[in-house]
């Protein structure tokens, strides 16, 4: 690999034990997929998807410990994944919150950490950090390290900044060292597209589960997208929201960490169909095959017919919109089924930042009146808890439901369902 004079010295040791480690991580990093040089991470904030304290994962803040002593700080100041707990908002009997406190045992001392290492405030403590309140949106063509695999796929795709699939842990060395190994989402080549998927649904179909379908189709390729165009005509707030859940399916429950939808995101508007690889293979997803990827979807709770005990909406976190929009929809829902407040325990989460906003608008009181709760916390920290494992908890989300036992329903079942009203 081609180092510069500066990443030279660094691997050399002239800026410490410490840093010369890092730069070897980050080489040999590079080494395996044949990267040819280090490029600088030109994003102004980075972003790390560890957020928990696990007390199995003591050799990880040990290794921070070691980092800080020898002031290996990132020169970037960050965003954190979102925490695990929520005890004020977020349901749990007093076995369930031992056994959180067990779990979590570390996250005091991960905190401090990540204040030492530069969190950009309190509120940056979510998974869509690039969320406007939140204020870590990365530009066009920006160089990230970055691991939260929503978050990059939505990085790589909606804004055109660039970034590969990291670890949790390569991602802040990347930070630490300035610079990241060129290979794959970073290059022109590594960005092309190479599935074609034509939507031919007669509506507008769920979000999650279109992307579920194409992530499953094309596991860790690069989709070329038609048919959206017919439901939204620009890249507007309606249209990145949509495409926020789309992109956390692929990628959860795929590997995607690129697409590109015809007339739409950045490149495709640019490069149109030069972005396709010659002979790419065609997937096409209509009603039956939306259908058919729903009903796909195995049911691990103990009892299938078990009453819901929970909800969680928001994984990945919620756009302000969304809350409001869901405020209404909820609304609505209970004045139809005749119920005041929703019929099972509800909680919407959010980034801090976007829920401080939301608490000041008309509808914050309103969901509130509805009984949902709304939380900055992580749905898939929560049902890590074996205890939490055991309920049977329904989800919007796809990757909840691939990452843990929760069962997934479209947002209108949902709807439904949480309201009473069937």
């Amino acid at each position: 690999m081609i180092l510069t004079q500066a990443q030279q010295d660094m691997l050399d040791g002239k800026q410490g034990e410490t840093m010369a480690k890092v730069m070897k991580t980050l080489v040999a990093y590079g080494n395996v997929y044949g990267a040819e040089r280090m490029v600088p991470v030109s994003s102004e904030y980075g972003h790390t998807v560890i957020s928990f304290g696990l007390g199995v994962m003591k050799p990880v803040y040990e290794l921070y410990d070691k980092l800080l002593a020898e002031g290996a700080v990132s020169a970037q100041k960050f965003s954190v994944d979102p925490k695990p707990v929520d005890k004020k908002n977020v349901r749990a009997n007093l076995i369930q919150n031992i056994v959180f406190d067990f779990m979590y045992s570390q996250q005091k001392r991960y905190e401090e950490q990540v204040k030492t290492f530069g969190i950009m405030d309190d509120d940056a403590y979510t998974c869509t950090c690039y969320l406007p309140q939140v204020g870590n949106t990365p530009r066009r063509g920006e160089v990230l390290s970055w691991a939260e695999s929503s978050a990059v796929v939505y990085a790589n795709s909606v804004l055109g900044a660039r970034c590969n699939r990291n670890s949790g842990i390569l991602e802040l060395m990347g930070s630490i060292a300035g610079c990241v190994p060129e290979f794959g989402f970073l290059l022109d080549e590594g960005r092309k597209a190479d599935w074609v998927v034509e939507l031919k649904t007669s509506k507008l179909p769920d979000a999650q589960l279109f992307g579920s379908a194409v992530g499953m189709k094309v596991l860790e390729k690069v989709p070329y997208v038609k048919g959206l165009d017919k439901y939204f005509s620009q890249l507007d707030e309606s249209c990145t929201t949509y495409l926020k859940d789309f992109g956390a399916a692929t990628a959860s429950n795929g590997s995607v960490g690129l697409y590109h939808i015809d007339k739409l995101t950045p490149e495709a508007v640019d490069l149109g169909e030069s972005l396709i690889r010659e002979s790419a293979p065609v997937y096409v997803v209509d009603d039956a095959e939306i259908e058919r990827v729903k009903n796909s979807y195995p049911v691990v709770w103990k009892d299938k017919d078990a009453a819901p005990k929970l909800c969680f909406m928001g994984c990945p976190h919620m756009t302000i919109q969304q809350l409001k929009d869901w405020a209404v929809r909820v609304e609505e829902s209970l004045a139809e089924s005749g119920n005041k407040k929703v019929v099972i325990p509800t909680v919407f989460t959010s980034a801090p930042a976007v829920i401080k906003e939301f608490e000041k608008t008309e509808f914050a009181p309103r969901l509130a009146a509805t009984g949902v709760h709304v939380s900055s916390i992580c749905p898939l920290m929560y049902m890590n808890n074996p205890l939490c494992k055991k309920m049977p908890v329904i989800t919007s989300s796809n990757k909840l439901r691939t990452y843990s036992t929760a069962r997934f329903y479209p947002e209108a079942e949902v709807l439904a369902i949480i309201t009473g009203n069937k």
